[in-house]
């Protein structure tokens, strides 16, 4: 019989190749090895588990719970070959979850976010082109249904704008999807492409798509905490506001998901040659299109 610490490594090999990333329960994973370890455990105990499950112990219940369904799914996964082991029980670590109520935004608080982005003041060179990757991310993100984390992972490479079609890699699952963009989304991202490309000339800047004013890849600590000011700015959130609008919500804005009737055949025959030509993954079948045109 393998060790613990082998056996988590191949159950995360495992899910990891059925397309789970398991960043959380990896490192959790790892932690509550090292643990048992540390009490010479050499199998997994309910006992153990609710201990380590509840460390540090000024955390939310939330987070207590998480931990411990890490160790639930592992233990199930174990008790395959090891009889020993003890699968914690459902409801140990109770809980009742406070799902965010999702935002809707109006037409014109987009417009107000937007144009809030756009009078950021620079105090550096370096850092005149922060308005405009704030205004075009922020936009992109009210029109296109995509996740944060999405749009921080385009390159250049993803950005077809001949064709109209966005490349995001590596969604869920492993997956990648193509996302077509209305031809006033197009223009507003090729206009904020040159001011990239004037903005480095003479710098050496990252490939992706929105990059901050060192020239890496935005920090999403940097995203979140720029659009909260913007937001207390233009009044979507109080001055003292922990909760409120987020980013995650422009997800929600029906506007950004309607499908236009004209030029269907025109952009599945894009689709399916940008599919083709992919040399992994697949598409997803969700499309969104822009109907709306962002400010300038």
């Amino acid at each position: 019989m393998n060790t613990l610490r082998e056996a988590v490594e191949e159950y995360l090999e495992m899910r990891r190749g059925l397309g789970f990333k398991l960043q959380e329960a990896g490192k959790g994973l790892i932690d509550f090895i090292t643990f048992l370890e540390q009490h010479n455990a050499s199998y997994i105990t309910q006992e153990l588990a609710l201990v380590w499950a509840q460390q540090p112990s000024n955390v939310q219940p939330a987070y207590s719970a998480q931990r411990l369904s890490f160790v639930r799914e592992f233990a199930r996964y174990r008790s395959a070959t090891d009889p020993r082991t003890q699968i914690p029980l459902q409801g140990l670590l109770p809980f009742q979850p406070k799902r965010a109520r999702p935002y809707l935004y109006s037409e014109e608080e987009i417009r107000s976010l937007l144009h809030a982005a756009l009078k950021m003041p620079c105090r550096f060179e370096s850092g005149k082109l922060r308005p405009w990757v704030y205004y075009c991310l922020f936009g992109l993100l009210s029109v296109s249904g995509l996740r944060l984390g999405e749009a921080r992972n385009l390159e250049l490479q993803d950005v077809d704008l001949k064709a109209a079609v966005l490349t995001i890699r590596g969604t869920k699952f492993g997956k990648n999807r193509l996302v077509p963009l209305h031809a006033s989304t197009c223009t507003v991202l090729a206009d904020y492409i040159a001011r990239r490309q004037r903005h480095w000339a003479r710098r050496a800047v990252s490939s992706y798509l929105f990059v901050s004013s060192w020239g890496n890849r935005l920090d999403e600590g940097d995203i979140h905490r720029t659009f909260y000011a913007l937001s207390r700015q233009i009044g979507l959130r109080g001055t003292s506001d922990s909760r409120g609008p987020r980013l995650h919500d422009m997800r929600q804005n029906a506007e950004a998901r309607k499908m236009p009737n004209r030029n269907l055949k025109t952009y599945r025959k894009i689709l399916e040659d940008r599919r083709l030509a992919m040399s992994s993954g697949s598409c997803d079948s969700a499309l969104f299109f822009d109907v709306r045109q962002l400010p300038l």
